[in-house]
């Protein structure tokens, strides 16, 4: 693929994202009686259900925002940013501060705040609303709340986890992968010093502790030593977290001018691809076991939205950095499959689950875990990767 073939990429994915995708949810998740934001969305974008949960209008508050502040300064993107915000702020969070999973339509909390993830895009939102409209309030929310994911850390669910203590305790990728982002996302409301620590901790777990040395690849979940559990969840692999989170490494490695990680992420990046991908039918497995063996998940090999994207925003960016060709084979792989299944050509927007043969399984466009942020923050992830001819070759050590 030359350059000016991935100038041709880059404009496919900005028309999609400002043409299709983010008109779809400007149009149908509004919910203009109650404030915030509908997300379960039939095919055609009619409301099926208007439970709200709190980690989606929190992704769409960031992406709302994130549009205003890095794509154009649209009036009317930040009015949607600002009534998911306004929304959150009021019906949120419990007494303590932290964020419910889920609300009535009108607000009343459903389901308590058992998953730190709404506190994490929650911080993430109000801290990218406070870069749209220095009003102080959003930045205090947005530092309060990341305060609290640090204190909750060490054990996220609380009082709500299932396990049973002390007989196999492990801990699990998706805090530190998330914090991995959502640290480089508040770095203008927390001290320069707050912002590396938690970098350099975030790089070790992440590239370190969940990095299995044995297989080349992330591991879900580790025993508290970091070695590894002969078990179910300890030999899960979860592709599209793994993969995702490298290109939160790559971020952090360009910040930092850190080539060795820049490489390294590419490397993982890579051999996570090839594990992962369905030879057979096409397209990136849900789950996999590290051993080959059976996987606990029945929904193992399901080719879902994101994983796709996640994969191509990876493959780009690590093309970019580095200008490894590999990147660029299975970018064109993966791009070929997903823009072949997943995007809905007569009512616009994405669908999100298949299954392994590529059929759809759910015509829906969102519900409960799919809402308006990995499609359109993917779209334009991968068109600011590829707008410009320069490749950052970082392939000095």
């Amino acid at each position: 693929m030359k350059s000016t073939d991935l100038k041709g990429v880059a404009e496919r994915y900005r028309s999609t994202l400002l043409d299709d995708v983010i008109p779809f949810w400007m149009k149908f998740s509004p919910d203009l009686e109650s404030g915030g934001y509908f997300t379960c969305l039939d095919r055609k974008g009619s409301v099926y259900d208007t439970d709200k949960f709190v980690w989606l209008q929190g992704r769409e508050v960031w992406m709302f925002s994130h549009l205003y502040n890095n794509v154009e300064r649209r009036t009317e993107w930040l009015e949607m940013a600002l009534s998911g915000a306004s929304f959150l702020e009021k019906h949120g969070r419990d007494p303590e501060g932290d964020f419910y999973f889920s609300l009535t339509r009108e607000g009343k909390p459903l389901i308590q705040p058992y998953n730190i993830f709404s506190d994490c895009f929650a911080a993430m939102a109000f801290g990218e609303l406070y870069k749209a409209t220095g009003i102080a309030r959003y930045g205090d929310i947005s530092l309060s709340t990341f305060k609290n994911i640090l204190k909750r850390a060490d054990n996220p669910k609380g009082r709500w986890s299932k396990i049973y203590p002390g007989t196999r305790p492990m801990k699990g990728f998706s805090l530190p992968m998330i914090l991995s982002n959502l640290s480089g996302q508040i770095t203008h409301l927390i001290d320069h010093e707050t912002v590396e620590r938690i970098a350099d901790e975030c790089i070790h777990e992440v590239m370190d502790v969940f990095y299995s040395q044995e297989h080349g690849l992330i591991l879900e979940n580790v025993l508290p030593d970091g070695s590894f559990s002969d078990s179910f969840e300890g030999r899960l692999l979860n592709p599209g977290h793994a993969i995702e989170a490298m290109w939160f490494m790559m971020d952090m490695a360009a910040s930092r001018g850190d080539r060795k990680l820049a490489h390294k992420a590419v490397d993982i990046t890579l051999r996570t691809v090839e594990k992962g991908w369905d030879e057979q039918y096409g397209g990136i497995f849900y789950f996999l076991d590290v051993k080959g063996c059976p996987p606990q998940q029945l929904e193992w090999d399901q080719k879902l939205w994101w994983v796709h994207i996640e994969t191509l925003i990876s493959l780009a960016k690590g093309y970019r950095m580095t200008g490894d060709q590999r990147c660029l084979y299975w970018f064109e792989r993966v791009d070929a499959y997903t823009w072949s299944h997943f995007p809905d050509p007569e009512y616009g927007e994405w669908y999100g689950y298949f299954n392994r043969m590529g059929e759809v399984l759910l015509p829906l466009k969102g519900g409960k875990w799919k809402g308006c942020f990995h499609v359109p923050r993917g779209l334009l992830q991968v068109w600011q990767a590829f707008r410009d001819d320069e490749i950052i070759n970082t392939s000095g050590k």
